[in-house]
C-alpha cells in the first residue's frame, strides 16, 4: 500500500498541502486562525447555527457537486481531495458584491451581520441549484441558519430575487469548474494517507478494503464519517478521537441501490446522497428526512453513523427498524447480517466487535396493503432532537392487520420495538379501537424517562396518540383531516 504524509486539497482558486494534520484539527480552525478567512464565523461550534458555513466540492461519479457543510465540526483531515469555498471567494473581481450578497443588503436581510456570511453561503448553494427556488425550498435550505435579530421574512425575500441580480452561469464556480474539477482529479492518486502526531493520527483508507485493513491495525481508532457527533467530542467535550480513521471519502461507501426486492444504502452515504431513492420507494419519509438537522448536517450526516453510535434519539433507527431493516457488519474480509433492532443491546452498547463497521443497510420495499408512517416530535419542528420518534409500518389484508412492526425512539436506552403493541394489533380488525388498545399496550413496553426534552408522562402520552394519528391519517372511511398540511 502507498503511503502519504500530507492532506491535499483545493481552498477558493488555491492548491493546499498540508502535513501533520492531526485528527482533530477542524476545518473552521484552519480557515480562521491559519488563513485569516475570517467571514466564515464561529457561533455555536456543535453544527447548529451555520454561522461557520462554507461549501465543500467533491468528485462524485466525475462531476463536482458542491454542498454547505458547517466547517466548526467538519475536520481538515476530511477535505482531502476536495474543493474548499469560502464566502471571500464570492467577491467580484472589481469589488463589487455578489449576487447573493446585493440581494441581501438590498432587502435589508441583514442587521449584526454576524450571522450573515453563513446565510449567504447556504443561499449561494441554493441558489446554484435552483435560480428561481420557492419559499419552501428557501425555509429548507436555512433550517441550518439562525438569524438572532433581522428576522427570516427580509432574507426570504432576498433569496427569492437573487436571480434578478445575476445567472448562476456566469457565477466564478461555474466559470472554474472544468479547472477545478481537473485539479481535483490530479490529487486522487489512489493512496492511505496517514498523518499527525501518533497519538492524534488521521488515516484515510485508500478504498474499503483498506478501510477494514487499518481498522483490523487500528480496532480502538475513532471511525469518522460525517462528523456532525463526533465533531462534538472534540468542540464541547474536549475528547481526544485520534487515532481517527477517516471515511467520508470512500465511494464504495455511498452507493444506493436497488436489487430485487431490497433498497441497499451503503453506510457511508450522507442523508443528502440517498434521500432521493429512499423517497422514491418509501415516500412517507419525506417530510420526516427533511426534519433530520439542517441541510448543512444532511449533507454531512450518514446513516451509518446514525446508526452506529447507537444513540437513543437518532432519527433513522426507529423508521428502519419498522421496515425491517438489515446491517452488514464487516471486519476484514469477514461479514455478518443482523436485523437491526437487534444492534443495539442497552444504551451506550452496540453488537459491534473491535475492528468492525457497518458496511450497509438493506431496506425491504413495501408490499401490497404495506402502510408505513414516520413521525418526529421535538421542541422545535427544524433541526432539533427528537423527544419522541416513531417508526411505524402495518399491513392490512382484507381490513384485518396481518403484520405490523413499530418502534420508537426517545423511549428507552436503545430504539426499540413495542412488541406488546405490536401484539394487541396482529390479526385485529382495521380500526379504531385495535390502535386505542395499541396505544394503552405500550405501557407493558416502555417505562420512559424524563429529561430536559420531555416528561416521561408526556413521552407516553405523545407516543400512544401517535398510534392513534396513524390510524386518522390511513383510515379511508375517516373523512376528517387528522393534519392540516403546511402551506
Amino acid at each position: 500500500m502507498t503511503l502519504r504524509s500530507e492532506i491535499r486539497f483545493v481552498l477558493n482558486g488555491r492548491d493546499v498541502a498540508l502535513a501533520d494534520v492531526g485528527a482533530d484539527r477542524t476545518l473552521l480552525d484552519f480557515l480562521r486562525l491559519d488563513r485569516r478567512l475570517t467571514g466564515t464565523k464561529e457561533g455555536c461550534a456543535e453544527g447548529d447555527c451555520g454561522a461557520c458555513t462554507v461549501l465543500v466540492g467533491r468528485l462524485t461519479q466525475g462531476r463536482l457537486v458542491h454542498a454547505p457543510v458547517n466547517a466548526c465540526i467538519r475536520f481538515l483531515a476530511s477535505v482531502d481531495g476536495c474543493h474548499v469555498v469560502t464566502v471571500e471567494h464570492l467577491a467580484g473581481r472589481d469589488g463589487q458584491l455578489h449576487p447573493v450578497q446585493q440581494a441581501l443588503v438590498d432587502h435589508h436581510g441583514t442587521q449584526c451581520g454576524f450571522c450573515t456570511p453563513g446565510f449567504v453561503m447556504s443561499l449561494y448553494a441554493l441558489w446554484m441549484e435552483v435560480p428561481e427556488p420557492s419559499e419552501a425550498q428557501v425555509e429548507t435550505a436555512l433550517q441550518g441558519n439562525l438569524c438572532r435579530c433581522t428576522g427570516y421574512s427580509p432574507i426570504i425575500r432576498a433569496a427569492i430575487a437573487i436571480s434578478r441580480y445575476g445567472s448562476p452561469a456566469a457565477d466564478p464556480i461555474n466559470r472554474e469548474r472544468d479547472d477545478i474539477t481537473a485539479r481535483l482529479k490530479a490529487l486522487h492518486d489512489g493512496c492511505r494517507v496517514v498523518t499527525g502526531p501518533t497519538d492524534n493520527q488521521s488515516i484515510l483508507p485508500a478504498d474499503t478494503d483498506d478501510l477494514a485493513e487499518c481498522l483490523v491495525e487500528n480496532p480502538g481508532a475513532t471511525i469518522v464519517a460525517g462528523a456532525t457527533d463526533v465533531g462534538l467530542w472534540v468542540t464541547k467535550l474536549l475528547r481526544p478521537i485520534g487515532p481517527a480513521i477517516f471515511t467520508g471519502h470512500l465511494d464504495e461507501l455511498k452507493t444506493v441501490t436497488v436489487a430485487g426486492d431490497t433498497l441497499t444504502i451503503g453506510a457511508g452515504a450522507s442523508y443528502t446522497e440517498c434521500q432521493d431513492q429512499l423517497i422514491r420507494h418509501f415516500p412517507h419519509l419525506a417530510a420526516y428526512w427533511d426534519r433530520i438537522a439542517g441541510w448543512q448536517v444532511r449533507n454531512m450526516g450518514t446513516v451509518g453513523g446514525n446508526i452506529a453510535n447507537g444513540s437513543p434519539i437518532g432519527d433513522t433507527p426507529p423508521v428502519l427498524i419498522a421496515l425491517g431493516a438489515e446491517i452488514t457488519l464487516r471486519r476484514g474480509a469477514a461479514r455478518r447480517m443482523l436485523p437491526l433492532e437487534s444492534f443495539f443491546i442497552e444504551y451506550g452498547k452496540q453488537d459491534r466487535a473491535p475492528g468492525e463497521f457497518v458496511e450497509q443497510i438493506g431496506i425491504p420495499l413495501p408490499r401490497p396493503g404495506q402502510r408505513d408512517a414516520a413521525y418526529k416530535i421535538s421542541k422545535r419542528r427544524d433541526e432539533d432532537i427528537s423527544s419522541v420518534a416513531a417508526g411505524i409500518s402495518v399491513t392490512v389484508t382484507n381490513d384485518r392487520i396481518t403484520a405490523c412492526r413499530i418502534a420508537f425512539g426517545g423511549m428507552a436506552g436503545t430504539p426499540k420495538r413495542a412488541k406488546a403493541a405490536e401484539a394487541a394489533l396482529l390479526s385485529q380488525p382495521w380500526s379504531g379501537a385495535a390502535f386505542a388498545a395499541a396505544a394503552e399496550a405500550l405501557r407493558q413496553d416502555f417505562t420512559p424517562l424524563s429529561d430536559w426534552r420531555a416528561s416521561a408522562d408526556y413521552r407516553m402520552l405523545a407516543a400512544g396518540n401517535l398510534l392513534r394519528r396513524f390510524f386518522l391519517e390511513h383510515d379511508a372511511a375517516e373523512t376528517a383531516p387528522a393534519q392540516l398540511a403546511r402551506a
